[in-house]
């Protein structure tokens, strides 16, 4: 694990009407801060304007910045970030296009950082939304971890207030992810203010 304290994302990744993603993401966020490696920023996609429309150029390629401006707070975070957590439901066996028009609208930001999920959904408990999404930070030229935090049929797990009935085994998983996302978050960032990454 890294000695320094990293800045950790937790995206939400759901902008649905009823979401259960706020839920998650607080648990998360908790467990994070009990962690003790991690300073947390929460970045809820409902907030936070996503046109599914981008500009001609790929932010890929882009000479100047053509992100609308009501997006540069999002932007910023991500940029700020050392390591990232997605929290993402599995809509109809993918990730939700929010999470899509997010990674979309920014290239640098994901570069060389590693990235964590939490997913929750029936009876997969999400992990087809994860499996894609490791395709795509993969272009990103960011690092997935391994293990992640999943939760298959979330609504018999949790309490009316946001609780989990048995929490110790997804505790034990949870802190094993915040361990892999400290040691790979301290060593990239090492390396990045060794040699800026290009890719």
């Amino acid at each position: 694990m890294s000695d320094k304290v990293l800045n950790l994302a937790v995206i939400i990744g759901s902008v649905r009407e009823g979401r259960f993603g706020p839920v998650a993401a607080q648990w998360f966020t908790e467990q994070a801060e009990q962690h003790g490696g991690f300073k947390v920023t929460v970045v809820d996609l409902a907030e936070v304007d996503l046109p599914l429309v981008l500009g001609p150029e790929p932010p890929a390629m882009a000479t100047a910045d053509t992100r609308p401006a009501a997006m540069a707070r999002c932007s910023a975070a991500l940029a700020g970030a050392d390591a990232f957590v997605v929290v993402t439901p599995e809509y109809n066996r993918s990730f939700p296009a929010s999470v899509k028009a997010l990674i979309d609208w920014h290239y640098t930001e994901w570069q060389a950082k590693p990235v964590g999920f939490v997913s929750y959904g029936s009876t997969a408990g999400g992990l087809r939304a994860v499996e894609q999404l490791r395709l795509v930070f993969a272009e990103m030229h960011a690092v997935t971890m391994r293990d992640s935090v999943s939760f298959a049929n979330y609504w018999e797990l949790f309490t009316e207030d946001g609780n989990l009935i048995e929490p110790e085994p997804a505790v034990r998983v949870a802190r094993g992810l915040l361990d892999d996302l400290s040691w790979w978050g301290g060593a990239l960032l090492e390396a990045r203010s060794a040699t800026p990454y290009r890719a």
